[in-house]
């Protein structure tokens, strides 16, 4: 059984706490799927070019059918000529893949299970920083002692805000922003008892 480590209100180690044990059944290609899905919905899917129906000219013949010796042309929107139409270039399609909601409920809870694995799970009652000073959200990080940290609380308040928005190896998002893509993209995550509570019931 996999185990989340609980922080006090100075963000120190004050013990440890279980996930559920079904989490350790889960399989992994429920995240993979849920990440392709997630990826893919962010594509930009601008690329495009023109067929020979929608490039401008072309109304009249030219040159005529016979007596060139050269081939037959019927029109200057050929992808033969400069200007004249693509052929199969990309067009705007459809990039979505579905993933229904159970699978999305077993790729964040795969994800925060691995996160426990590894030991880069931290529960705490309350993320906040009262002061509003980078200074001080820079101290709770290192009391982290991770790469990089995907915040999670229930609530943003102002001063927190204020305070982790500079610091370029954290993300700070509210219980309803939270995904298995963000949570397996960051390698520790902090959240809140409530919010932590939460999830796993939900799951």
């Amino acid at each position: 059984m996999s185990k989340a480590i609980i922080l006090n209100e100075k963000f120190e180690n004050n013990g440890e706490l279980d996930l559920p044990a079904k989490y350790d059944e889960i399989n992994s290609h429920n995240l993979y799927l849920y990440v392709k899905s997630h990826l893919s919905s962010l594509r930009a899917n601008t690329a495009r070019v023109k067929n020979r129906t929608e490039v401008s000219g072309g109304g009249k013949k030219p040159k005529a059918q016979k007596g060139s010796g050269g081939a037959r042309w019927g029109s200057k929107r050929s992808p033969l000529f400069v200007g004249g139409g693509q052929i199969f270039g990309p067009t705007k399609r459809n990039y979505n893949q579905k993933v229904n909601r159970k699978q999305k409920a077993l790729a964040l809870s795969y994800a925060l299970n691995a996160h426990a694995k590894q030991e880069s799970l931290f529960v705490v009652d309350s993320v906040k920083v009262e002061s509003g000073k980078t200074k001080d959200a820079v101290a709770v990080l290192n009391k982290i002692n991770k790469r990089d940290t995907l915040i999670v609380v229930n609530s943003i308040e102002e001063k927190t805000y204020l305070s982790f928005r500079n610091i370029k190896n954290c993300y700070v998002i509210e219980k309803q922003e939270v995904n298995a893509y963000l949570i397996s993209a960051y390698h520790s995550v902090l959240i809140e008892k409530s919010v932590f509570d939460a999830l796993t019931k939900e799951a």
